[in-house]
């Protein structure tokens, strides 16, 4: 015990006074969110996991099925998992006694010019060996157990990153579901503007023989019906392209997408967030509760260099055989035997320990910094999508406002036609706005769903990761 008391001494030039980090993780709820979700706040539930399957398509959820059992992304996720469950391993292991057993046989020559003629002259002289050896570092001060720790706190953010994977795979397949369904929409609208175009251009020519117009008509129905044909064949190209990106998604192969009929996707409902934010987000977003871990991870770090400080026991024992001969090796008188504590001092280092120390340190503050920037863009996340909804929504309804009135005056002509007093051209000249609106409309539903999408996201898409309770950092090893 006075050895280890002056040992202690010592070691303690080697100081961590002045050595600390600089910042630590703040309260979420210290964000300013009350304004921007001034009315969207309820009882609303968090989403499901399966959160896509409100959209209303089963091709969309059988998709998901695929993606979520194929997808090399999420392969690559849990690779990542079992790495971290291997170094969590090796740093358990390293906090048990290490044994190690061997056996040898060696043999010498040795020459009459070194060695007396009644020992040497060209005789080999064999030695053999059975060694068991045990090594043993006590954990005074904790250095072994907090790199553990660390290591088990990566394993956690390594799992929680594989939530967030799948999140993002998830998120990723539904909004390029999504934009599928507005191409083949916006193909629609189209081929109806080709028909309406080549009635208009029928008609012109019509009236161009009858000597009752000018070519000018025509050349402008021409026009009209080769743009309606460009928009038409290049919606089928962005659907035969996001039927790739889907079957690639799903990790399938290009012909996956031809089985892919047109989305139908239910009308999504209106935005509403649950009632406890922000706080409560980060028990549902993994990315920000994968940070929290690595704080944690960084946390237990410091508490390693610190040790590093103080002196180390080594405890080594070894009990073995040794013979010249392979007859004589079992033997009582051939038992070897040794063993001992042995002490090592951290002297001369101290600039080497303040250096790793303030390493350490600063890779907390870097932790924290991350994990304060992840919360702030999950709170912007969920503010982007809903005020993008809300914004939405409005645009939706003026817009079908503006569609049901350019409804009626295309029908009013119709009337007129009918009646014998308007002209087929009037009533063909009104439905163009009625399909340009179309054409809006599918935009902005699609726009909508996507921001239904983000939204669900956005609050963690009904994941649940186990979050850690965030520590301090300890004073002392």
């Amino acid at each position: 015990m006075p050895a280890l008391l002056a040992a202690v001494a010592l070691a303690g030039c080697a100081s961590t006074h002045g050595l600390a980090p600089e910042s630590a993780p703040g309260d979420p709820d210290r964000l300013a969110v009350s304004r921007t979700f001034d009315g969207a706040l309820s009882e609303a539930a968090w989403p499901s996991a399966t959160w896509w399957t409100a959209l209303g398509d089963p091709q969309l959820d059988a998709l998901m099925v695929d993606a979520l059992r194929d997808s090399p992304t999420l392969a690559a996720a849990q690779a990542r998992v079992r790495k971290a469950q291997a170094q969590a391993g090796l740093a358990q292991e390293a906090r048990k006694p290490g044994m190690r057993g061997s056996a040898q046989y060696s043999g010498a020559y040795l020459p009459e010019s070194l060695i007396p003629e009644d020992i040497g002259g060209g005789e080999y002289k064999g030695l053999s060996l059975l060694t068991l050896s045990i090594e043993y570092d006590p954990d005074l001060w904790g250095g072994k157990r907090a790199r553990w720790e660390a290591a088990v706190d990566q394993l956690h953010a390594a799992e929680v990153d594989a939530q967030q994977a799948r999140l993002m795979l998830a998120g990723n397949l539904a909004r390029t579901y999504i934009a599928l369904a507005q191409a083949h929409d916006l193909v629609d609208a189209a081929e109806r503007e080709q028909q309406r175009a080549n009635d208009l251009l029928a008609l012109a020519r019509r009236r161009a023989s009858a000597g009752l117009d000018n070519t000018l008509n025509q050349r402008q129905a021409e026009s009209a019906l080769a743009t309606a044909r460009q928009q038409a064949d290049a919606g089928r190209q962005r659907i035969d392209a996001l039927r790739n990106a889907l079957a690639a998604l799903a990790g399938q192969g290009p012909d996956r997408g031809f089985a892919l009929q047109a989305p139908q996707l239910r009308r999504p409902a209106d935005a509403a967030l649950p009632s406890i934010l922000p706080s409560e987000l980060l028990g549902h977003r993994p990315d920000v509760v994968a940070a929290r871990w690595r704080v944690e991870a960084a946390a237990r770090g410091i508490d390693a260099s610190k040790a590093e400080f103080y002196p180390n026991v080594n405890l080594t024992a070894m009990v073995g055989l040794v013979a010249g001969s392979l007859g004589d090796l079992f033997e009582s008188k051939s038992l070897l035997g040794t063993g001992g504590p042995a002490i090592s001092l951290p002297i001369f280092q101290g600039r080497r320990l303040r250096e790793q120390l303030a390493g350490s340190n600063a890779d907390y503050d870097l932790a924290v910094a991350q994990y304060e920037q992840t919360v702030l863009a999950a709170v912007r996340d969920v503010a982007d999508a809903l005020q993008s909804a809300r914004a939405l929504d409005t645009q939706i309804a003026s817009t079908r406002q503006a569609r049901d009135a350019a409804v009626h005056a295309r029908d009013v002509l119709a009337s007129r036609q009918r009646a014998g007093l308007g002209t087929r051209i009037d009533v063909l000249g009104a439905e163009r706005p009625v399909l340009q609106l179309d054409q809006q409309l599918a935009t902005l539903r699609a726009q909508r769903m996507t921001a239904a999408a983000d939204l669900a996201i956005a609050l963690g898409g009904g994941t649940a990761p186990v979050s850690p309770s965030l520590s301090s950092v300890s004073e002392s090893p």
